[in-house]
């Protein structure tokens, strides 16, 4: 079997399309062309026309410059996968946009590895499978970004997981990913299957992640306040060494620049948490009052680390009230984020809101 094929599919308003994926995709391409085949904006190739009897002269020619090439022409089982995406972004609530990727090397599918942010089948397939392309669903409204490919080894059948939201820096490797279910071949049955079963853990995933990442960084903020607590009150390093004046401005000065770089993540991530955050729920309605003061400092330090006229010293100690509050009252705030996780749902696909109806053929643009 070649190591390079040319895939043909049927895409509503086109007819049938081709695309290529193998190491040699070049040749696949000179292959398409030479047989009359047109490369559209996205890279996926058309007929000249979709009249049946050019159609099949046209294949057939493909099928011989193929051959001569090396180069293997098959035909999938499944519509396009934009038609199938686009479809599903239809029936989405929010506000999705639905753009083909084609991997055309199959190096470049690789380029995904970090930023999947899957803990399933998805990530596997990925990084082990042959993906000629996948198409990526984006919500104008959450953020969020999912990646919708073909099952690999199956005739039907398609898996979707997420990217990373961008404010995680990538998502490689990530325990708290969700992970990836597979969907079935129709669209209003896939849509429901993420309404229901996918968007609900992610949703959960981006929450025990964000938890995670300001956690974390708390914890180590006081660490670092802790080892410089100590030093500056008893005058000495950890090893016991003598430390004078100028040892410890340098040692404050050090403190301060880690533990500001640290609050960065609390600032991105907690503003998120504390939006959920609904303390009367919880029995505790005096933690809305705590919650409040956390929300101002979040406010004072981002007006703080975008003054471009303080220096590095002045940011950071005007920054540290902040760091400090949040020191302080950091135990509520997670007692209160925790309490807002979402809670895990059994899908009732019958009681599911009503989908809206299909709609009309557009055309994916590649991202």
């Amino acid at each position: 079997m070649a190591d390079t094929r040319i895939i043909l599919a049927y895409r509503r308003g086109d007819g049938i399309v081709a695309t290529a994926h193998g190491e040699r995709y070049k040749a696949a391409h000179q292959a398409l062309a030479a047989s009359g085949f047109r490369r559209g904006d996205d890279w996926v190739h058309h007929l000249p026309s979709t009249r049946q009897d050019i159609s099949r002269t046209t294949v057939a020619d493909l099928i011989r410059h193929a051959r001569t090439r090396g180069v293997e022409v098959t035909t999938s089982s499944r519509r396009f996968l934009g038609d199938t995406a686009q479809d599903i972004a239809g029936l989405l609530p929010g506000r999705w946009d639905a753009r083909v990727e084609l991997y055309s090397h199959p190096v470049w599918q690789g380029d995904l590895v970090p930023w999947l942010w899957d803990g399933g089948e998805l990530a596997h397939a990925v990084q082990h499978e042959p993906i000629p392309y996948a198409a990526t669903l984006s919500d104008a409204v959450s953020g969020a970004t999912l990646l919708l490919v073909e099952r690999p080894g199956r005739r039907l059948g398609y898996l979707v997981g997420a990217l990373a939201p961008e404010s995680f820096e990538g998502g490689h490797g990530d325990q708290h990913a969700p992970h990836s279910i597979v969907l079935p071949p129709f669209a209003d049955r896939a849509a429901l299957m993420i309404m229901e079963r996918y968007l609900p853990a992610y949703e959960r995933a981006v929450h025990a992640r964000r938890l995670a990442a300001v956690t974390e960084a708390l914890d180590r903020i006081r660490a670092e306040h802790d080892i410089w607590t100590t030093t500056a009150t008893s005058g000495r390093y950890s090893e016991a060494t003598s430390t004078d004046s100028t040892a410890l401005g340098k040692a404050a000065e050090m403190f301060l620049n880690r533990a500001r770089a640290e609050f960065l993540g609390v600032m991105q991530h907690a503003p998120a948490l504390l939006d959920r955050c609904r303390p009367p729920a919880t029995g505790r309605p005096e933690d809305a009052r705590i919650l409040a003061r956390l929300a101002d400092t979040l406010i004072d330090a981002e007006s703080v680390d975008e003054d471009t006229s303080l220096t590095r010293l002045e940011r950071n100690a005007r920054l540290w009230p902040a760091i400090d509050t949040w020191l302080a009252h950091s135990e509520p705030f997670l007692r209160q984020a925790r309490a807002a996780a979402p809670r895990q749902r059994h899908p009732r696909l019958a009681a599911a809101p009503p989908l809206r109806a299909l709609p009309q053929g557009r055309h994916a643009p590649r991202r």
